[in-house]
């Protein structure tokens, strides 16, 4: 296997490649309205990043977005041990990521959360979407599950839900004719830390660590590209 440097230098390359190859990048409600709408471009990347670990990082990314006029999906956690949303510096850099035109959504643990308080999962969910709107004054849109480390699956508690059914209009991997990206997108993943995974419409692609720039050659229509803050560095992981 080859071995890559998860530099943010990197990262940017790989990005810059997929604007040489006339990829649109947007954001998950993007996706969602445009569609609805008919309106998706030849070639699509939807990009999501998961904030699981460090809001600090997730600034270096959106400089990175910025600066190569990309949108994206950031979706933030509440109750994470590791980082506090609403904390000064973090609060900073969520509005900025707000006001240069990003999305964000929700990580959310609703499960864990049930378990752990023993309280209902609804409530739980419906007031942690409630509080970020306040906080941040906006109007949450999409959620994504978190997969921690409890050993419980947050996505459990869509199996008999839509998103529609608590006010939102996608959960990440919700099967519903108006987002179902998995099952209709190429994906790629950097969530196994030091190689990238894919799956080709909601199917595994067994030893396929390519990264996003070598998948361009297939002239996939639409991906969905998913990545995390906490991948990616200066010089070294452990920095």
């Amino acid at each position: 296997m080859k071995r890559i440097d998860f530099t943010y230098e990197y990262l940017e390359s790989e990005l810059k490649a997929i604007k040489q190859h006339h990829y649109e990048c947007i954001s998950c409600i993007d996706y969602v309205n445009k569609k609805a709408a008919n309106q998706l471009a030849a070639k699509t990347v939807v990009l999501r990043v998961d904030v699981d670990f460090s809001v600090k990082k997730a600034e270096r990314l959106l400089d990175i977005f910025n600066r190569l006029n990309v949108k994206s999906t950031f979706f933030i956690r509440l109750h994470a041990p590791e980082y506090n949303p609403f904390s000064f510096e973090n609060y900073r850099i969520i509005r900025k990521i707000i006001e240069t035109g990003h999305e964000i959504g929700y990580h959310s643990e609703v499960v864990d959360l049930s378990h752990i308080w023993n309280e209902d999962p609804s409530i739980c969910l419906t007031r942690d979407i409630r509080t970020i709107n306040a906080m941040f004054d906006i109007q949450i849109k999409g959620v994504a599950s978190h997969g921690g480390m409890t050993g419980l699956n947050n996505l459990d508690y869509w199996k008999d839900r839509k998103p529609a059914d608590l006010g939102l209009v996608y959960e990440g991997y919700d099967k519903e004719p108006s987002y179902n990206i998995f099952q209709e997108a190429f994906y790629i993943s950097d969530s196994e830390w030091i190689r990238w995974k894919c799956y080709d419409k909601g199917v595994r692609q067994e030893g396929d660590n390519r990264s996003p720039s070598e998948h361009l050659t297939h002239k996939h229509n639409l991906i969905h590209l998913l990545i995390h803050p906490d991948t990616y560095y200066n010089k070294h992981f452990y920095e």
